[in-house]
């Protein structure tokens, strides 16, 4: 028998993991791949920030839109939750964002898209690093 079968779910974990799983999770969404730099995950964490940021860099050279949180519609809050997911690279592209987003052509759509995906990707780097700080991955 596997030992997740002997000992029971409430046993496994406790309360000072549980702690530490989720300063990990959070210090990965702030700053992205700091999650994994605090587990020694040194690879992961250089992947994490270098993609993020030049995704975030991309996305903000091509003048993508950064949606603020007084959206209008449910779209407009899902691009915010997206655009938030980057963390503290979210305000660095808002600081680049100086002309302002330029959607009406086409490389600014596809800068939306950057910035989005910079943090989604952040996000979904962000949940590694508390799954692996409580011992669920790998």
């Amino acid at each position: 028998m596997t030992d997740e079968i002997i000992a029971p779910a409430a046993s496994r974990h406790d309360s000072g993991l549980q702690a530490r799983a989720v300063i990990v999770g959070v210090a990965g969404w702030i700053v992205p791949g700091l999650g994994h730099a605090l587990l020694k995950m040194w690879g992961r964490a250089l992947a994490c920030f270098l993609m993020v940021g030049l995704l975030v860099l991309v996305g903000a050279g091509m003048r993508g839109n950064l949606f603020t949180s007084s959206g209008n519609d449910a779209f407009d809050s899902l691009g915010y939750i997206a655009d938030m997911g980057a963390g503290s690279f979210y305000f660095l592209a808002r600081s680049l964002e100086k002309s302002g987003a330029d959607v009406s052509h086409a490389t600014g759509d596809y800068g939306t898209r950057f910035l989005a995906t910079a943090g989604v990707l952040n996000l979904l780097a962000a949940l590694h690093a508390y799954e692996v700080a409580r011992g669920r991955k790998a």
